[in-house]
């Protein structure tokens, strides 16, 4: 190995689970799972290819109640039925020397109508998401009731306890992109006027009471160390939305709440602050300066070369996530530890499918999303 690298490869401890290096792999929806919701031949073989070099693995997110569906052949953990296909998934990333995370979300306003019961779509508040695509408001939702809320904490809890059960080593939170948790933190898309809404406290206290649950269960269920870690994203482009200002105080009370890691979810690791904040450093080196010395933060956004791993590292974050590049090279960790950094690939090949284990549905939104992945010519 390259010595300039080595830090890549030093062991960490998260919580009470040691991984044998700084590098996870980076939950990304694949679309692959049986209609039925168990994982798929096609999806397991997918992160077998993917899970020998990292020290951590982090799943696409799994829903925890069957409102909560955020996409097609999403894999599911919503009823004590699934504990076997979970165990499927999480016995196949430990067989290959990864820690096992299961991502728990439950997609609120950005579920389609078509994948949830009733085709009844449920957030915060009545308020539609803005289209990405400038072509006019998604569907509106339903607002929660106070009932339905509780129900859907203890789901985390429920989804949580399957986890355990199925041998995976952790769960992350998934209170980013725009779905449930971070909807009850968005002035967006959260307009209420009870106690889980209007002042930024009160936004705060839903995504605070999943975690209040989840660490409950664990405390309760697990038998050996288990991780519990949350990913949000530090900014919304909509007004009324989430600030750095915001996320700063998010990100204090997380941190009183003894979580394992912050994950922070960006799609370009050194983006700077779009609003609530004067400074003109990336936001994920405002984070760990923030909250840094309290839990470890975990760094994520277009590290496709060694270099762009560890100048990442050396921004003081201790844990970094790898999405993209590890799909289109999944020998990326053995060829970094094994001295050939030379020969990572940085772009996907139109003929690359079978090579790099991709299954169908994954490989079409791929290819059907322009600008997602570099592609070679």
């Amino acid at each position: 190995m390259n010595e300039k690298y080595a830090p890549l490869f030093q062991p960490y401890t998260i919580g009470n689970v040691e991984v044998k290096n700084r590098l996870s792999l980076a939950p990304m929806t694949n679309f692959s799972s049986n209609e039925d919701g168990t994982v798929s031949d096609a999806e397991v073989n997918y992160y077998i290819r993917r899970s020998k070099g990292v020290g951590m693995v982090i799943t696409a997110c799994t829903y925890v109640t069957d409102t909560g569906k955020g996409f097609p052949g999403e894999f599911a953990g919503h009823t004590d039925d699934m504990i076997p296909s979970l165990r499927r998934l999480a016995t196949a990333i430990k067989d290959q020397g990864a820690k096992a995370v299961l991502q728990i979300f439950h997609g609120g306003r950005l579920c389609p109508p078509n994948l949830v019961p009733n085709g009844e779509i449920l957030s915060a508040s009545a308020v539609p998401a803005e289209n990405p695509r400038g072509a006019g408001d998604l569907p509106t939702p339903r607002a929660l009731t106070e009932e339905e809320i509780q129900s859907i904490i203890r789901d985390f809890g429920e989804t949580t306890r399957r986890a355990i059960e199925a041998g995976f080593d952790g769960v992350e939170l998934h209170g980013a992109n725009g779905y449930l948790i971070q909807q009850f933190f968005s002035p967006h898309s959260n307009r209420r006027e009870d106690r889980w809404g209007g002042s930024l406290e009160n936004r705060m206290a839903f995504p605070l009471a999943v975690v209040e649950e989840v660490e409950k269960v664990v405390a309760e269920h697990a038998k050996e160390p288990f991780i519990v870690g949350y990913r949000f994203s530090p900014e919304e482009p909509e007004t009324p939305g989430i600030t750095m200002k915001d996320t700063l105080a998010l990100v204090d009370a997380l941190a009183e709440k003894k979580l394992d890691y912050l994950h922070v979810s960006l799609m370009e690791y050194w983006s700077a602050p779009r609003r609530g904040v004067e400074d003109t450093r990336s936001r994920l080196e405002i984070i760990q300066e923030r909250v840094g010395h309290k839990v470890p933060v975990m760094g994520v956004g277009s590290i496709y070369t060694a270099d762009d791993a560890i100048k990442a590292l050396e921004s003081g974050v201790p844990l970094l996530a790898i999405g993209r590049e590890l799909i289109i090279d999944p020998d990326w960790v053995e060829k970094v530890e094994t001295g050939r950094e030379q020969e990572i690939v940085t772009k996907l090949s139109k003929n690359d499918q079978e090579r790099l284990v991709i299954p169908d549905p994954l490989w079409q939104a791929i290819l059907n999303a322009p600008g997602w992945f570099p592609m070679a010519d």
